[in-house]
């Protein structure tokens, strides 16, 4: 685990301006199509779909103020309002269990992101360290676990990515795939470690994985990806130059996407963030809109 100083500094990187949103519903526009006397016209372009809200957040719960842990994960909960109503925020969490395995974060969680949700990967025997909250506005139309790598011990447990594809409730035509994932620490950091070149080649191996088998594989399937995770390097390389974007320029916490073709758009209002209380991490919260095109 790296020192706390080097976690705070690292992850507080590139500060974020404090916004409030909720998730709001929509109706998509519709298409019409006119009949004549003498037969059918052709039918008009569909007309694209109402803007929804979208509030996304990264929630890395750390392992030093272990009795701030509940207080965190409520606050992610309330980290958003608008007119006095709670947003219903979509989550990637990191470090839950990890190094404090006392199974109270998955109750946390399962007790302030209860039948509103559907939390993903909670208890998994391989993912439960990165699990998902998804709202029920939202469907879960698939899940997966990708591995990045295995682990080694004394140094680090085995990393991996958990991906579920999301449909909006009230515009099934809205598709995309959310993404969540924590890199390994220590990697690139310049210290005399005699695991530097482990963590190195682990980080890389990670980064690649990342890339091919989780952008990439969605991508080539239409579906733009949101991704949250602790990344574990500050600036982090674009994993897909020219078309990645992200919420925030540096830090270790990081908020991204990748369009994609199926007619789903994405983009950013504003940034926010949630102080954690538990180490160096706060939450770090991307105040989105989402439709069909």
């Amino acid at each position: 685990m790296e020192s706390l100083s080097r976690r705070r500094a690292l992850a507080l990187g590139g500060g974020a301006a404090l916004g409030t949103a909720g998730v709001l519903a929509g109706a998509a526009g519709a298409g019409t199509a006119a009949a004549g006397n003498r037969g059918t016209r052709p039918a008009r372009a569909r007309a694209a779909g109402a803007w929804h809200r979208l509030v996304v957040v990264t929630a890395n719960i750390g392992r030093e103020h272990l009795t701030e842990r509940e207080r965190a994960i409520r606050d992610v909960r309330h980290a958003v309002t608008v007119d006095g109503a709670l947003a219903q925020p979509l989550v990637g969490w990191q470090e839950i269990g990890e190094g404090d395995d006392d199974g109270k974060e998955a109750g946390f969680i399962g007790k302030h992101f209860g039948s509103a949700y559907r939390n993903l990967f909670v208890g998994d025997k391989t993912a439960s360290r990165v699990p998902i909250s998804a709202p029920t506005a939202f469907n879960v139309t698939a899940h997966r676990v990708t591995w990045a790598h295995g682990g080694k011990a004394g140094v680090s447990p085995h990393r991996v990515l958990t991906e579920a594809v999301l449909e909006l409730a009230a515009d099934p035509q809205v598709k995309f795939v959310f993404a969540n994932t924590h890199y390994v620490a220590g990697a690139f950091n310049g210290k005399d470690d005699p695991a530097e070149a482990w963590r190195d080649k682990m980080w890389q191996q990670h980064f690649a994985a990342h890339r091919d088998k989780v952008l990439a594989h969605w991508h080539a399937q239409g579906y733009p990806v949101i991704w949250t995770g602790d990344v574990n390097r500050t600036p982090l390389p674009l994993l897909v130059p020219g078309q990645e974007q992200r919420a925030f320029a540096k830090g270790i916490d990081q908020i991204a996407w990748l369009p994609g073709t199926n007619g789903t758009e994405l983009r950013l209002n504003r940034t926010a963030s949630v102080p954690m209380h538990v180490d160096g991490h706060d939450a770090r919260v991307a105040i989105m809109q989402i439709r069909h095109a």
